[in-house]
C-alpha cells in the first residue's frame, strides 16, 4: 500500500532530497494515524457489543497509537520549516523531539500494562472468548505488523528517528495484541488464567523497546560520535586532493536529517601559494556540500613538511606513542628551533576509556623524548576524541 500511495502522491525515491523526505514522513503518519483510527472504530464497536473489556482497552491502545502518529506528523512539519533569524540551523531537531515524545508513550504503555497485569496476577480472571474477538485481534495483529515494516523500513530510508520510534511502538502493540489473543485461547481451552505473567513478560519487552526508541533520539540531541561511514566519505573526498598532507578536528554538527555541518582542520604544505591552497579548500568544502549534502567550515593548517631535523622529531614522537598505546595519535605537530632548547608543540588524542591522568600521560612522553635528546622541551595539549 505505501509503495502504491508513495507512488501517487510523491513520485520519487530520492530519500537524501529534503522536500521528498518530508512527504514520506507525512504520508507514512498519516496513514498511521487513518489505520490506528480505524482499529479504535472496530475495538470499540466490538467491545461493547460483546462486552470484552480486553478489546475496549485494547480499542483506546490505539487511539493513542493514532495520537503518536499525529505527533509524528507534527514533527515533520516543524522540522521541514526554513532556518530564521532566531533558529539559523533550521528547525531539524523537532523531529528528534517528536520521536523522544513517542518514546515516552511507549514506556508510558509498558508501565500501565505491567502495573495491570500485576493486578491480574493478584486477581485472576478468565478472559473473554468468541469467534468476534478471536477475529479482531488477528486482523490487528496483521495490521500493526505492516505498520511495523513500513515505519521501520521508511526510517531506515529516510534515516529518521521519530519514524523508527513508531516502529517500535507499533511491534509493542503486535506484543500486546497477540498477549489477549494468546491469553483468551489458553483460558478458554485449558482453563488457565495466565494473562498477567504474560501480560509483565510483554511489559518488559515494551519498556526495553521504549527505552531504545529513547536513546535513538536522545543521543542527536546531546551530541553523539557521527556515522564512521560518514567520516570516511568525508576522509576519502579531502584526501582526493594532492596537496592535502593530512586531516584532524573533524567535528559533525548534527541539527537534524539532512541538516549537518562539518568542521575540520587540513594541513598543507607551508611553502605553497596560499592563494592555491585557498581555492583548493573552496573546492573540498564544494565537494562535501555536493557529495554528501553537508556544510562544511575547513580550516588551513600549514605545515612544515621539509625540514630534517622537525620530520625526524615527529617520527620521533609517533615512534613513543606508538609503543605506549597503538590508539594514541596527535596532529598539529610543529617546533620551533633554537640554539639552546627546541619546543616540540602538538595535540595528543587519547581514547575515553583510557584511565591514566592526562598530565601523567603528558609527563610520561616528555621523558622519552628527553631520553631522545634533552635539548627539546614538550608542550602537548591532550584531547579525549570528541572530535576526529
Amino acid at each position: 500500500m505505501i509503495k502504491l500511495l508513495a507512488g501517487i502522491f510523491i513520485g520519487s525515491n530520492n530519500y537524501k532530497d529534503a522536500a521528498v523526505r518530508k512527504k514520506y514522513g507525512v504520508l507514512c503518519s498519516i496513514l498511521g494515524i487513518v489505520l490506528n483510527f480505524l482499529l479504535f472504530i472496530t475495538k470499540l464497536t466490538a467491545g461493547l457489543v460483546s462486552g470484552a473489556i480486553a478489546i475496549t482497552a485494547d480499542a483506546f491502545n490505539n487511539l493513542s497509537d493514532a495520537a503518536s502518529s499525529i505527533i509524528t506528523l507534527a514533527g515533520f512539519k516543524l522540522a521541514a520549516h526554513k532556518p530564521d533569524k532566531e533558529h539559523p540551523f533550521g528547525h531539524g531537531r523537532i523531529e528528534y523531539i517528536s520521536g523522544l515524545l513517542v518514546a515516552v508513550m511507549i514506556i508510558l504503555m509498558a508501565y500501565e500494562l505491567i502495573k495491570n497485569s500485576i493486578m491480574k496476577i493478584i486477581h485472576p480472571q478468565m478472559p473473554e472468548f468468541s469467534p468476534l474477538i478471536m477475529a479482531i485481534l488477528i486482523i490487528s495483529i496483521l495490521i500493526k505488523i505492516y505498520m511495523v515494516m513500513y515505519n521501520r523500513q521508511i526510517g531506515i530510508k529516510i534515516d529518521s528517528s521519530a519514524m523508527r520510534a513508531t516502529s517500535k511502538d507499533s511491534l509493542s502493540d503486535v506484543f500486546a495484541t497477540t498477549l489477549v489473543l494468546v491469553s483468551a485461547i489458553v483460558a478458554h481451552y485449558k482453563n488457565i488464567p495466565i494473562d498477567g505473567v504474560c501480560g509483565v513478560l510483554v511489559g518488559l519487552f515494551i519498556l526495553y523497546a521504549g527505552i531504545d526508541a529513547m536513546k535513538d533520539t536522545i543521543d542527536p540531541l546531546l551530541g553523539r560520535t557521527p556515522d564512521p561511514e560518514l567520516v570516511e566519505e568525508i576522509q576519502k573526498i579531502v584526501r582526493n586532493y594532492d596537496k592535502v598532507i593530512g586531516t584532524h578536528d573533524l567535528v559533525v554538527h548534527d541539527y537534524g536529517p539532512g541538516r549537518v555541518m562539518i568542521t575540520l582542520h587540513v594541513e598543507v604544505p607551508y611553502r605553497e601559494d596560499i592563494l592555491e591552497l585557498h581555492s583548493m579548500i573552496d573546492n573540498i568544502e564544494f565537494d562535501i556540500k555536493g557529495m554528501l549534502g553537508c556544510d562544511a567550515v575547513i580550516h588551513m593548517d600549514p605545515v612544515v613538511d621539509d625540514d630534517e631535523e622537525t620530520n625526524a622529531a615527529k617520527a620521533k614522537v609517533e615512534e613513543i606513542l606508538a609503543e605506549m598505546d597503538e590508539n594514541f595519535n596527535f596532529h598539529d605537530f610543529h617546533m620551533i628551533k633554537s640554539s639552546q632548547n627546541s619546543k616540540l608543540i602538538f595535540d595528543l588524542v587519547i581514547p575515553h576509556e583510557y584511565q591514566v591522568k592526562d598530565n601523567e600521560i603528558s609527563d610520561r612522553i616528555v621523558e622519552k623524548v628527553h631520553e631522545y635528546n634533552p635539548s627539546y622541551n614538550c608542550i602537548i595539549q591532550v584531547e579525549r576524541p570528541g572530535v576526529i
